[in-house]
């Protein structure tokens, strides 16, 4: 159970950090951002507060998917249901937190009073972003086991597409749901990426199924496959081998915003739904066990560092709990009481199940 809690608090600190009250949003330079923490005493001097460091939407939106996930719904159709509430009641406190306005437009198309098209809403040209990918990883949570894929698959497309449907925006919520079931179940990190490739097909059928927007996915589905797949071999962990994940003999700050900046389909590292997850996983990959380590790649870059370090933090909550992390970080941290009830009720629901 700490586990869980942890994920959720540190899916916040992530935001928290990454986001810098808005000030993240115009940094372009990890080395600026870094040299900065350095001069204010550095993560183990930082106290997160809701007035120096609200979290962002990326946050709000992760709360609002949680909230719904623990409610006593009777099918998926009535999460659905639930979800479009949540995030139709969030949608309010949105502007205040600087909200990405992907996710708003998103929000604005869906339809509470609707009870058979609630959650169904137009192909969105613009639905790339990475706020499908940010709000999913409890899905992960609740649905960790492996013969729970099939249910993990449709919420998080369904959840995905709600606010954010186009393929590299949806496919986002299920690459970041899937990391998260990946580290409860304790696979090898170098093996996430393969075996969430192995599973866009099935995500594939699934939307064939839904019979919609199917010629729009289509046209847009290549898209992240390809980058994910150009990643995993320029880290040499593509193929079924056991080996470690390679990186550049030179990779600072500078030389990381520069990567970023590649894997991006418009410059700004984390952006869309293929580049805010794959930044988030490097970051693991190059960690390890290191919490410093894992806040200096994912939540102190150039790019979206918000969207890095809200799926960056969930991992690694995930996978390594709350000791390595100095407690400046989450004790007063914004909705830190809901984020730890959140947390055990995910563990109690995913884990009474037969």
């Amino acid at each position: 159970m700490e586990k869980f809690q942890a994920a959720m608090l540190l899916a916040s600190v992530g935001d928290a950090l990454g986001y810098r009250n808005a000030c993240g949003e115009t940094s372009v330079s990890g080395t600026r951002t870094q040299g900065e923490l350095h001069k204010s005493g550095g993560l183990d001097h930082l106290v997160l507060s809701p007035e120096k460091w609200p979290v962002s939407d990326n946050s709000i939106m992760h709360v609002a998917t949680a909230r719904a996930l623990t409610t006593d719904y009777w099918c998926l159709d009535d999460l659905y249901r639930e979800m479009v509430k949540c995030y139709v009641g969030v949608l309010e406190k949105l502007p205040e937190h600087r909200a990405d306005p992907a996710t708003m437009d998103g929000c604005s198309q869906l339809k509470p009073d609707n009870y058979l098209l609630a959650w169904h809403t137009p192909f969105n040209e613009k639905g790339s972003g990475f706020g499908a990918a940010t709000k999913a990883m409890c899905i992960g949570m609740r649905y960790w086991r492996p013969e729970r894929l099939e249910t993990l698959i449709e919420v998080s497309v369904e959840c995905g597409r709600m606010t954010h449907n186009h393929p590299t925006g949806f496919l986002g919520s299920l690459c970041t749901a899937l990391f998260a079931s990946y580290a409860i179940q304790g696979k090898p990190l170098e093996q996430w990426g393969r075996d969430m490739m192995r599973t866009v097909p099935l995500a594939e059928e699934y939307c064939k199924k839904t019979i919609r927007h199917l010629a729009e996915y289509q046209e847009h589905w290549f898209y992240f496959e390809a980058k994910w797949q150009f990643y995993l071999e320029e880290r040499k962990i593509s193929e079924d081998v056991d080996s470690k994940a390679t990186f550049p003999d030179h990779y600072d700050a500078e030389e990381r915003d520069k990567t970023y900046r590649r894997w991006s389909s418009e410059g700004r590292g984390g952006r869309r739904g293929h580049d805010a997850p794959m930044i988030a996983y490097d970051a693991l990959l190059g960690a390890g066990s290191s919490w410093t380590e894992l806040c200096h790649r994912a939540m102190f870059h150039g790019g979206e560092s918000g969207a890095t370090g809200t799926i960056a933090g969930c991992l690694f909550g995930l996978l390594h709990g709350l000791d390595s992390v100095p407690p400046g970080l989450y004790q007063d941290l914004e909705h830190k009481e809901e984020l730890s009830r959140l947390g055990a009720a995910l563990y109690r629901l995913s884990t009474e199940e037969t």
